[in-house]
């Protein structure tokens, strides 16, 4: 069902696929769906001083935007790697890109993360980490996807660390999405949005062991289709101190700097504060 609808949205040409994603937004908001709550909740908790009028226009602004991610997500995956790029206006900051430092690519769950190592893929080897899904079948059909030409897929494991490491020897671009809480092991409580909240700490623990170079990289979704603008900018693990809680917390605070110009394009419906708070 998953797959044919994907396969569905896949058809439509960018535009109507956003107008279909904002539609779908709207459904999320009106039948009161688990999208809707938790985006709530993660808004409130975040943006404490917002009315409940302006909370209530920011709430359907995400759910529009959750919407567009997941139509376009069909047509993303069902293209080449050629035709992605094809839908970048710009690419602002590549320059950092050129020259011989190893590199991570920090991508927060902000737009359309999922056109931004297939566009680089292009011209370049990039290895992303994800972690698996718990069905198999989705899993499966999500790797086949992911996992084609100069994009490689390493799984968020020892195994998969290993291979990230060496992609970083070889040279190659490796890609990371920090910004979910890694569970039991691997994390540290650190601030976002005020709160202290478990965090990845892999990232900064091989830039550091690396000397990599860590680059924002994010896709902002155009209004009414009109593609998607490519940012890269550096960040500063080392801005607020060099032990690794300052360092995870710098990161925090870049994902956050972020986040707060352009709330409506993050990834809301995600429990990031499980660790300290309930989710209805």
């Amino acid at each position: 069902m998953i797959r044919l609808f994907l396969a569905f949205c896949s058809l439509m040409p960018l535009k109507v696929n956003h107008l279909f994603g904002s539609f779908l937004g709207y459904l999320l908001y009106v039948f009161n769906s688990d999208a809707k709550n938790v985006s709530k909740q993660n808004l409130e908790i975040c943006f404490p001083s917002l009315s409940k009028d302006d909370l209530k226009v920011l709430l359907k602004k995400v759910l529009a935007e959750t919407g567009k991610g997941l139509t376009e997500s069909g047509l993303i995956w069902n293209q080449k790697f050629k035709d992605n790029a094809k839908l970048i206006n710009n690419i602002n900051g590549e320059h950092y890109l050129d020259n011989s430092k190893k590199t991570i690519l920090l991508v927060p769950h902000m737009g359309c993360w999922e056109i931004t190592g297939r566009v680089l893929a292009e011209k370049r080897k990039v290895t992303f980490m994800f972690r698996p899904l718990r069905s198999n079948k989705q899993n499966d059909y999500l790797f086949a996807r992911r996992n084609q030409g100069n994009l490689t897929m390493a799984s968020a494991d020892k195994p998969g660390i290993l291979k990230i490491q060496r992609a970083l020897n070889n040279g190659d671009l490796v890609g990371m999405l920090p910004d979910q809480d890694p569970g039991e092991d691997g994390g540290l409580m650190v601030p976002f949005f005020g709160k202290r909240v478990n965090t990845m700490t892999l990232l900064a623990r091989i830039a550091k062991k690396h000397n990599a170079q860590v680059l924002m990289f994010w896709a902002k979704r155009l209004d009414d289709g009109q593609g998607y603008d490519l940012n890269i900018e550096p960040v500063d693990l080392d801005a607020n101190g060099g032990n690794l809680e300052q360092r995870v917390g710098q990161m925090n605070q870049s994902i956050e700097s972020l986040i707060r110009k352009h709330p409506e394009q993050y990834m809301w419906n995600y429990r990031r504060f499980k660790s300290t708070h309930s989710y209805i």
